[in-house]
């Protein structure tokens, strides 16, 4: 696909503390399966869709990242890299990163986990919350996995919501989202913040649109998952 102006960040600054002792000498998004890191299946999927211009943020053993990937050349791409002294959670990662996303509407996503989503679909959105100032956020939804059975928030309408304390039809925010810069202008740079409250706060004004993605997405949370997602893409 045509590359087009809007960028795309991923997300890479997590400790992968479930993941020891793989994670002791390794960055997440490195750790392999199917013969590339995690990281690079995503990078791949994003350059398909016309992504080519990606910030993204590290913190532990960061410089593993840069070493691998360095400025993107060899995969096609143009990386910008957000340096954190530690962890600063999603939104504050994103907020921290802002001065290279620019003004406009951008895509965010995980460097440890595996999709076969195709990115190409968020354009529409993208293009829809750069043209209306009130739409701050849209947000990709999945089936609730296993180790996450309640699930997130609910989708009616292609609107997101806070579950109701009865709601049954939760499905689990997939990390994949598209934002205004906006939504992030209450956190200053290098400060801890998580991204839930800030999608709550939009989610009560009618702020967050979404959709439900039922294709193959996994969490590569344990050694057991990233053995298993492994085996699967193996000829």
């Amino acid at each position: 696909m045509a590359p087009h102006a809007f960028k795309a960040m991923i997300l890479a600054a997590g400790l992968g503390e479930r993941m020891r002792p793989l994670t002791d000498h390794t960055p997440k998004p490195l750790l392999q399966a199917g013969g590339k890191p995690l990281i690079q299946w995503q990078i791949e999927r994003l350059k398909r869709a016309g992504f080519g211009d990606l910030a993204i943020n590290h913190a532990h053993l960061g410089q593993l990242l840069e070493d691998t990937l360095g400025d993107g050349a060899g995969l096609g791409v143009a990386i910008a890299w957000s340096r954190e002294p530690e962890p600063l959670e999603s939104a504050g990662g994103i907020a921290t990163a802002l001065a290279l996303l620019g003004d406009a509407p951008f895509l965010v996503t995980n460097g440890d986990v595996y999709t076969d989503y195709d990115y190409a679909r968020l354009l529409p959105a993208l293009r829809d919350l750069a043209g209306n100032p009130g739409h701050l956020a849209h947000l990709v939804l999945v089936d609730n996995p296993p180790h996450h059975p309640e699930g997130d928030f609910t989708l009616e309408a292609g609107k997101v919501a806070e579950p109701t304390t009865h709601a049954s039809a939760r499905l689990t925010f997939s990390g994949i989202g598209c934002y205004r810069p906006e939504l992030f202008a209450g956190i200053a740079p290098m400060t801890k913040a998580k991204l839930a409250p800030l999608l709550r706060a939009a989610m009560a004004r009618g702020q967050v649109s979404g959709e439900h993605f039922s294709g193959r997405w996994e969490d590569v949370g344990t050694p057991q998952r990233l053995a298993d997602l492994d085996a699967s893409l193996r000829p």
